[in-house]
Protein backbone atom coordinates (compact mmCIF):
# COMPACT_ATOMS: atom_id res chain seq x y z
CA UNK A 1 0.00 0.00 0.00
CA UNK A 2 1.33 3.42 -1.03
CA UNK A 3 -0.65 6.05 0.88
CA UNK A 4 1.02 8.99 -0.80
CA UNK A 5 0.03 7.66 -4.24
CA UNK A 6 -3.33 6.35 -2.95
CA UNK A 7 -2.54 3.02 -4.55
CA UNK A 8 -2.60 -0.66 -3.56
CA UNK A 9 -0.69 -3.34 -5.47
CA UNK A 10 -1.52 -7.05 -5.10
CA UNK A 11 0.85 -9.70 -6.42
CA UNK A 12 -0.54 -13.13 -7.33
CA UNK A 13 1.58 -16.26 -7.62
CA UNK A 14 0.97 -20.02 -7.66
CA UNK A 15 2.53 -23.06 -6.05
CA UNK A 16 5.18 -24.87 -8.05
CA UNK A 17 3.49 -28.25 -8.32
CA UNK A 18 0.69 -27.43 -10.77
CA UNK A 19 -0.69 -28.50 -14.12
CA UNK A 20 -2.36 -26.00 -16.47
CA UNK A 21 -5.24 -26.31 -18.92
CA UNK A 22 -4.70 -25.89 -22.66
CA UNK A 23 -7.14 -23.20 -23.89
CA UNK A 24 -7.64 -25.09 -27.17
CA UNK A 25 -8.39 -28.70 -26.14
CA UNK A 26 -9.13 -28.17 -22.43
CA UNK A 27 -6.68 -30.86 -21.23
CA UNK A 28 -4.18 -30.40 -18.40
CA UNK A 29 -0.44 -30.58 -19.16
CA UNK A 30 2.76 -29.46 -17.51
CA UNK A 31 3.61 -25.80 -17.25
CA UNK A 32 6.05 -24.55 -19.89
CA UNK A 33 6.96 -21.06 -18.57
CA UNK A 34 5.33 -17.72 -17.72
CA UNK A 35 4.17 -14.84 -19.85
CA UNK A 36 5.56 -11.39 -18.96
CA UNK A 37 3.95 -9.75 -15.95
CA UNK A 38 0.59 -8.15 -16.57
CA UNK A 39 -1.04 -5.51 -14.40
CA UNK A 40 -4.85 -5.44 -14.10
CA UNK A 41 -6.80 -2.52 -12.69
CA UNK A 42 -9.23 -3.74 -10.02
CA UNK A 43 -12.08 -2.20 -8.02
CA UNK A 44 -10.91 0.38 -5.50
CA UNK A 45 -9.95 -0.78 -2.00
CA UNK A 46 -10.71 1.78 0.74
CA UNK A 47 -11.06 4.42 -2.01
CA UNK A 48 -7.55 3.66 -3.29
CA UNK A 49 -6.79 2.48 -6.81
CA UNK A 50 -6.00 -1.23 -6.73
CA UNK A 51 -3.81 -3.14 -9.19
CA UNK A 52 -3.26 -6.88 -9.49
CA UNK A 53 0.10 -8.14 -10.79
CA UNK A 54 0.24 -11.63 -12.28
CA UNK A 55 2.51 -13.67 -14.57
CA UNK A 56 0.22 -16.06 -16.41
CA UNK A 57 1.58 -19.60 -16.94
CA UNK A 58 1.93 -21.05 -20.41
CA UNK A 59 1.09 -24.67 -21.17
CA UNK A 60 3.07 -27.04 -23.38
CA UNK A 61 0.32 -28.94 -25.22
CA UNK A 62 1.51 -31.85 -27.41
CA UNK A 63 -1.26 -31.10 -29.89
CA UNK A 64 -1.43 -27.29 -29.98
CA UNK A 65 2.04 -26.25 -28.87
CA UNK A 66 2.86 -23.59 -26.30
CA UNK A 67 -0.23 -21.61 -25.34
CA UNK A 68 -0.99 -19.01 -22.68
CA UNK A 69 -3.77 -20.15 -20.36
CA UNK A 70 -7.05 -18.23 -20.09
CA UNK A 71 -6.77 -15.60 -17.39
CA UNK A 72 -9.00 -15.86 -14.34
CA UNK A 73 -8.16 -12.28 -13.40
CA UNK A 74 -9.18 -10.39 -16.54
CA UNK A 75 -9.76 -11.01 -20.21
CA UNK A 76 -6.77 -11.49 -22.49
CA UNK A 77 -6.20 -8.15 -24.20
CA UNK A 78 -7.69 -6.20 -21.32
CA UNK A 79 -5.93 -4.24 -18.58
CA UNK A 80 -8.91 -4.54 -16.22
CA UNK A 81 -10.14 -7.32 -13.97
CA UNK A 82 -13.52 -8.84 -14.77
CA UNK A 83 -15.11 -6.99 -11.87
CA UNK A 84 -13.63 -3.58 -12.73
CA UNK A 85 -14.47 -3.87 -16.43
CA UNK A 86 -18.07 -4.74 -15.56
CA UNK A 87 -18.18 -1.64 -13.34
CA UNK A 88 -16.82 0.56 -16.16
CA UNK A 89 -19.47 -0.79 -18.55
CA UNK A 90 -22.26 -0.04 -16.07
CA UNK A 91 -21.03 3.54 -15.65
CA UNK A 92 -20.65 3.97 -19.43
CA UNK A 93 -24.27 2.92 -19.91
CA UNK A 94 -25.30 5.99 -17.90
CA UNK A 95 -22.62 8.56 -18.80
CA UNK A 96 -20.50 9.79 -21.67
CA UNK A 97 -17.08 8.20 -22.11
CA UNK A 98 -15.41 11.36 -20.83
CA UNK A 99 -17.50 11.22 -17.62
CA UNK A 100 -16.93 7.46 -17.32
CA UNK A 101 -13.17 7.90 -17.51
CA UNK A 102 -13.28 10.66 -14.90
CA UNK A 103 -15.45 8.71 -12.47
CA UNK A 104 -13.44 5.50 -12.84
CA UNK A 105 -10.01 7.15 -12.74
CA UNK A 106 -9.08 6.16 -16.30
CA UNK A 107 -7.77 7.84 -19.41
CA UNK A 108 -10.39 8.47 -22.11
CA UNK A 109 -8.92 5.84 -24.44
CA UNK A 110 -9.01 3.16 -21.71
CA UNK A 111 -12.69 3.83 -21.09
CA UNK A 112 -13.43 3.71 -24.82
CA UNK A 113 -11.46 0.47 -25.21
CA UNK A 114 -13.71 -1.13 -22.57
CA UNK A 115 -16.77 -0.07 -24.58
CA UNK A 116 -15.32 -1.44 -27.82
CA UNK A 117 -14.45 -4.76 -26.19
CA UNK A 118 -17.96 -4.95 -24.73
CA UNK A 119 -19.55 -4.44 -28.16
CA UNK A 120 -17.22 -6.92 -29.88
CA UNK A 121 -17.93 -9.44 -27.11
CA UNK A 122 -21.67 -8.94 -27.44
CA UNK A 123 -21.71 -9.24 -31.23
CA UNK A 124 -19.54 -12.38 -31.12
CA UNK A 125 -21.95 -14.22 -28.81
CA UNK A 126 -25.15 -12.92 -30.41
CA UNK A 127 -27.38 -15.46 -32.10
CA UNK A 128 -27.19 -15.36 -35.90
CA UNK A 129 -30.78 -14.77 -36.98
CA UNK A 130 -32.95 -12.27 -38.79
CA UNK A 131 -35.97 -11.00 -36.80
CA UNK A 132 -39.41 -11.83 -38.14
CA UNK A 133 -40.50 -8.17 -37.98
CA UNK A 134 -37.90 -5.54 -38.78
CA UNK A 135 -37.82 -1.79 -39.20
CA UNK A 136 -35.50 0.12 -41.53
CA UNK A 137 -34.60 3.80 -41.12
CA UNK A 138 -31.72 6.23 -41.53
CA UNK A 139 -29.99 8.44 -38.96
CA UNK A 140 -27.79 11.42 -39.69
CA UNK A 141 -24.27 11.38 -38.27
CA UNK A 142 -23.31 14.95 -39.11
CA UNK A 143 -24.23 17.92 -41.27
CA UNK A 144 -23.97 17.65 -45.03
CA UNK A 145 -26.32 14.69 -45.59
CA UNK A 146 -24.14 12.08 -43.94
CA UNK A 147 -26.29 9.12 -42.96
CA UNK A 148 -26.16 5.68 -41.41
CA UNK A 149 -28.72 2.98 -42.25
CA UNK A 150 -30.18 1.16 -39.25
CA UNK A 151 -32.13 -2.09 -39.03
CA UNK A 152 -34.31 -2.66 -35.94
CA UNK A 153 -35.88 -5.70 -34.34
CA UNK A 154 -39.39 -4.38 -33.77
CA UNK A 155 -40.27 -7.10 -31.26
CA UNK A 156 -37.11 -6.94 -29.14
CA UNK A 157 -36.71 -3.15 -29.45
CA UNK A 158 -33.04 -3.33 -30.45
CA UNK A 159 -30.75 -2.14 -33.24
CA UNK A 160 -29.66 -5.18 -35.26
CA UNK A 161 -27.41 -3.59 -37.87
CA UNK A 162 -25.73 -0.27 -38.66
CA UNK A 163 -23.92 0.56 -41.90
CA UNK A 164 -22.72 3.59 -43.85
CA UNK A 165 -24.97 5.69 -46.11
CA UNK A 166 -28.58 5.03 -47.08
CA UNK A 167 -28.09 3.47 -50.48
CA UNK A 168 -29.54 0.24 -51.79
CA UNK A 169 -26.19 -1.48 -51.23
CA UNK A 170 -26.25 -0.39 -47.57
CA UNK A 171 -29.38 -2.41 -46.74
CA UNK A 172 -28.34 -5.25 -49.02
CA UNK A 173 -25.21 -5.67 -46.88
CA UNK A 174 -27.51 -6.71 -44.02
CA UNK A 175 -29.65 -9.08 -46.08
CA UNK A 176 -26.60 -10.78 -47.57
CA UNK A 177 -25.67 -12.22 -44.17
CA UNK A 178 -28.63 -14.63 -44.35
CA UNK A 179 -29.69 -17.56 -46.48
CA UNK A 180 -32.84 -17.56 -48.61
CA UNK A 181 -34.53 -19.80 -46.06
CA UNK A 182 -33.74 -17.38 -43.23
CA UNK A 183 -34.91 -14.39 -45.28
CA UNK A 184 -38.20 -16.15 -46.04
CA UNK A 185 -38.93 -16.07 -42.29
CA UNK A 186 -39.32 -12.27 -42.36
CA UNK A 187 -43.01 -11.49 -41.95
CA UNK A 188 -43.00 -7.69 -42.19
CA UNK A 189 -40.66 -4.76 -42.88
CA UNK A 190 -41.55 -1.24 -41.77
CA UNK A 191 -39.79 1.61 -43.61
CA UNK A 192 -40.28 5.05 -45.06
CA UNK A 193 -40.90 5.61 -48.76
CA UNK A 194 -37.22 5.62 -49.69
CA UNK A 195 -36.73 3.87 -53.04
CA UNK A 196 -33.25 2.37 -52.36
CA UNK A 197 -34.60 0.58 -49.25
CA UNK A 198 -37.62 -0.63 -51.21
CA UNK A 199 -35.44 -1.99 -54.02
CA UNK A 200 -33.07 -3.78 -51.61
CA UNK A 201 -35.95 -5.40 -49.75
CA UNK A 202 -37.68 -6.54 -52.94
CA UNK A 203 -34.40 -8.01 -54.19
CA UNK A 204 -33.84 -10.21 -51.12
CA UNK A 205 -37.07 -10.75 -49.15
CA UNK A 206 -39.47 -13.28 -50.75
CA UNK A 207 -42.92 -11.80 -51.48
CA UNK A 208 -41.69 -8.41 -50.28
CA UNK A 209 -44.64 -6.65 -51.96
CA UNK A 210 -46.92 -8.14 -49.29
CA UNK A 211 -44.52 -7.54 -46.38
CA UNK A 212 -43.35 -3.94 -46.81
CA UNK A 213 -45.33 -1.48 -44.66
CA UNK A 214 -44.72 2.21 -45.26
CA UNK A 215 -44.55 3.89 -41.92
CA UNK A 216 -47.50 6.01 -40.81
CA UNK A 217 -45.22 8.65 -39.27
CA UNK A 218 -43.42 9.30 -42.57
CA UNK A 219 -46.66 9.40 -44.60
CA UNK A 220 -48.15 11.96 -42.22
CA UNK A 221 -44.90 13.95 -42.23
CA UNK A 222 -45.30 14.55 -45.98
CA UNK A 223 -48.91 15.66 -45.45
CA UNK A 224 -47.89 17.98 -42.59
CA UNK A 225 -45.27 19.57 -44.84
CA UNK A 226 -48.01 20.22 -47.43
CA UNK A 227 -50.27 21.82 -44.78
CA UNK A 228 -47.41 24.09 -43.71
CA UNK A 229 -46.79 25.13 -47.32
CA UNK A 230 -50.44 26.12 -47.63
CA UNK A 231 -50.16 28.15 -44.39
CA UNK A 232 -47.01 29.95 -45.54
CA UNK A 233 -48.51 30.90 -48.90
CA UNK A 234 -51.75 32.12 -47.34
CA UNK A 235 -49.89 34.03 -44.62
CA UNK A 236 -47.83 35.79 -47.29
CA UNK A 237 -50.96 36.87 -49.21
CA UNK A 238 -52.80 38.01 -46.10
CA UNK A 239 -49.74 39.97 -44.92
CA UNK A 240 -49.70 41.88 -48.19
CA UNK A 241 -53.16 43.21 -47.23
CA UNK A 242 -52.13 44.00 -43.65
CA UNK A 243 -53.77 40.94 -42.08
CA UNK A 244 -51.58 39.09 -39.59
CA UNK A 245 -54.10 36.56 -38.28
CA UNK A 246 -51.82 33.59 -39.10
CA UNK A 247 -48.79 34.97 -37.28
CA UNK A 248 -47.57 32.50 -34.66
CA UNK A 249 -50.07 29.80 -35.66
CA UNK A 250 -47.72 27.31 -37.34
CA UNK A 251 -48.03 24.52 -34.80
CA UNK A 252 -51.77 24.97 -34.34
CA UNK A 253 -52.17 23.49 -37.83
CA UNK A 254 -49.52 20.81 -37.35
CA UNK A 255 -50.67 19.49 -33.98
CA UNK A 256 -53.25 16.70 -33.88
CA UNK A 257 -56.63 18.02 -32.76
CA UNK A 258 -56.42 16.38 -29.35
CA UNK A 259 -52.89 17.72 -28.76
CA UNK A 260 -53.74 21.41 -29.12
CA UNK A 261 -53.07 23.09 -25.74
CA UNK A 262 -56.19 23.95 -23.80
CA UNK A 263 -55.22 27.62 -23.57
CA UNK A 264 -55.07 27.89 -27.40
CA UNK A 265 -58.20 25.95 -28.34
CA UNK A 266 -60.47 29.00 -28.35
CA UNK A 267 -58.03 30.83 -30.62
CA UNK A 268 -57.93 27.82 -32.92
CA UNK A 269 -61.72 27.59 -33.16
CA UNK A 270 -61.88 31.28 -34.13
CA UNK A 271 -59.34 30.69 -36.90
CA UNK A 272 -61.20 27.62 -38.19
CA UNK A 273 -64.41 29.65 -38.51
CA UNK A 274 -62.80 32.12 -40.96
CA UNK A 275 -62.83 29.89 -44.06
CA UNK A 276 -59.05 29.86 -44.48
CA UNK A 277 -57.24 27.71 -47.01
CA UNK A 278 -55.05 26.32 -44.27
CA UNK A 279 -58.20 25.37 -42.36
CA UNK A 280 -59.29 23.16 -45.27
CA UNK A 281 -55.79 21.69 -45.52
CA UNK A 282 -55.86 20.94 -41.79
CA UNK A 283 -59.22 19.16 -42.15
CA UNK A 284 -57.86 17.01 -44.98
CA UNK A 285 -54.82 16.14 -42.88
CA UNK A 286 -56.92 15.22 -39.85
CA UNK A 287 -59.16 12.96 -41.90
CA UNK A 288 -56.23 11.02 -43.35
CA UNK A 289 -55.30 9.98 -39.79
CA UNK A 290 -58.45 7.82 -39.69
CA UNK A 291 -57.03 5.65 -42.49
CA UNK A 292 -55.06 3.69 -39.88
CA UNK A 293 -58.17 3.01 -37.77
CA UNK A 294 -59.23 0.28 -40.19
CA UNK A 295 -58.20 -3.32 -39.63
CA UNK A 296 -58.77 -4.70 -43.13
CA UNK A 297 -57.25 -3.67 -46.45
CA UNK A 298 -60.48 -3.35 -48.45
CA UNK A 299 -62.08 -0.75 -46.12
CA UNK A 300 -58.74 1.10 -46.00
CA UNK A 301 -58.70 1.34 -49.79
CA UNK A 302 -62.32 2.53 -49.94
CA UNK A 303 -61.66 5.20 -47.31
CA UNK A 304 -58.51 6.35 -49.09
CA UNK A 305 -60.40 6.57 -52.39
CA UNK A 306 -62.88 9.04 -50.82
CA UNK A 307 -60.08 10.98 -49.12
CA UNK A 308 -58.09 11.14 -52.37
CA UNK A 309 -61.05 12.60 -54.27
CA UNK A 310 -61.47 15.27 -51.59
CA UNK A 311 -57.72 16.11 -51.51
CA UNK A 312 -57.31 16.33 -55.30
CA UNK A 313 -60.39 18.58 -55.62
CA UNK A 314 -59.32 20.91 -52.80
CA UNK A 315 -57.71 23.46 -55.16
CA UNK A 316 -54.71 23.44 -52.84
CA UNK A 317 -51.66 22.54 -54.93
CA UNK A 318 -49.41 21.24 -52.07
CA UNK A 319 -52.27 19.00 -50.87
CA UNK A 320 -52.99 17.72 -54.38
CA UNK A 321 -49.32 16.95 -54.90
CA UNK A 322 -48.93 14.99 -51.66
CA UNK A 323 -52.20 13.13 -52.32
CA UNK A 324 -50.84 11.88 -55.65
CA UNK A 325 -47.62 10.84 -53.92
CA UNK A 326 -49.50 8.88 -51.25
CA UNK A 327 -51.61 7.18 -53.93
CA UNK A 328 -48.45 5.99 -55.71
CA UNK A 329 -47.45 4.12 -52.52
CA UNK A 330 -50.90 3.09 -51.28
CA UNK A 331 -50.37 -0.64 -51.90
CA UNK A 332 -47.76 -0.77 -49.15
CA UNK A 333 -49.57 1.68 -46.89
CA UNK A 334 -52.66 -0.51 -46.60
CA UNK A 335 -50.49 -3.53 -45.72
CA UNK A 336 -50.62 -1.99 -42.25
CA UNK A 337 -54.01 -3.69 -41.89
CA UNK A 338 -52.29 -7.06 -42.22
CA UNK A 339 -49.18 -6.49 -40.09
CA UNK A 340 -50.07 -3.61 -37.72
CA UNK A 341 -46.52 -2.32 -37.43
CA UNK A 342 -45.00 1.16 -37.60
CA UNK A 343 -41.54 2.62 -37.17
CA UNK A 344 -42.58 4.32 -33.91
CA UNK A 345 -40.02 2.15 -32.10
CA UNK A 346 -37.34 3.28 -34.56
CA UNK A 347 -38.19 6.92 -33.90
CA UNK A 348 -37.88 6.29 -30.16
CA UNK A 349 -34.48 4.64 -30.61
CA UNK A 350 -33.42 7.48 -32.91
CA UNK A 351 -34.24 9.93 -30.12
CA UNK A 352 -32.04 7.91 -27.77
CA UNK A 353 -29.23 7.88 -30.34
CA UNK A 354 -29.55 11.66 -30.69
CA UNK A 355 -29.16 11.97 -26.92
CA UNK A 356 -26.03 9.78 -27.04
CA UNK A 357 -24.64 11.96 -29.83
CA UNK A 358 -25.20 15.11 -27.80
CA UNK A 359 -23.58 13.57 -24.71
CA UNK A 360 -20.52 12.79 -26.82
CA UNK A 361 -20.61 16.27 -28.44
CA UNK A 362 -20.91 14.56 -31.81
CA UNK A 363 -18.98 11.80 -33.58
CA UNK A 364 -16.45 12.56 -36.29
CA UNK A 365 -15.56 8.88 -36.55
CA UNK A 366 -18.26 6.68 -38.12
CA UNK A 367 -16.82 3.58 -36.47
CA UNK A 368 -17.17 5.14 -33.01
CA UNK A 369 -20.72 6.23 -33.86
CA UNK A 370 -21.69 2.66 -34.78
CA UNK A 371 -20.01 1.30 -31.65
CA UNK A 372 -21.97 3.73 -29.46
CA UNK A 373 -25.25 2.71 -31.13
CA UNK A 374 -24.58 -1.00 -30.58
CA UNK A 375 -23.45 -0.37 -27.00
CA UNK A 376 -26.55 1.56 -25.94
CA UNK A 377 -29.23 0.19 -28.28
CA UNK A 378 -28.03 -3.20 -29.52
CA UNK A 379 -29.44 -5.34 -26.71
CA UNK A 380 -26.06 -7.10 -26.49
CA UNK A 381 -24.60 -9.09 -23.61
CA UNK A 382 -21.80 -6.62 -22.85
CA UNK A 383 -20.26 -7.96 -19.65
CA UNK A 384 -17.09 -10.11 -19.48
CA UNK A 385 -17.39 -13.61 -18.07
CA UNK A 386 -14.94 -15.67 -16.03
CA UNK A 387 -13.68 -18.92 -17.59
CA UNK A 388 -16.25 -21.64 -16.91
CA UNK A 389 -13.55 -24.18 -16.04
CA UNK A 390 -10.51 -23.82 -13.74
CA UNK A 391 -7.25 -23.19 -15.58
CA UNK A 392 -4.87 -24.55 -12.89
CA UNK A 393 -4.88 -27.75 -10.84
CA UNK A 394 -2.42 -29.62 -8.59
CA UNK A 395 -0.65 -32.65 -10.02
CA UNK A 396 -2.29 -34.87 -7.43
CA UNK A 397 -5.78 -34.00 -8.69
Amino acid sequence: MDESAQRIDIYLDHEQDIRVRCPECGKFYGMYDHAPERIYRHLNTCEMATYIHVRLPRVNCPQHGVKQIASEVGENGSEMTYAFESYVIKVAQECSIEATARLCGLRWDKGWNAVERAVNRGIACKEHRIPSRIGVDEKSIAKGHQYESLVYDLDAGTVEFVCDNRKQESLETYYQQFSKKELSGVRAVAMDMWDPYIAATKAYIPEAEKKIVFDRFHVMKHVLDAVDKVRKEEHRKLSEHGKEILTGTKYLWLWNKENIPVWRREEFEVLRSQDLHVGRAWGIKENLRHLWDYRYEAPMRRYFKRWYFWATHSRLEPIKKVARMVKAYIDNIVTYARHHITNALAEGINAKIEKIKRMACGFRNRSHYRTAIYFHCGGLDLFPKLPTKPTICFKTV
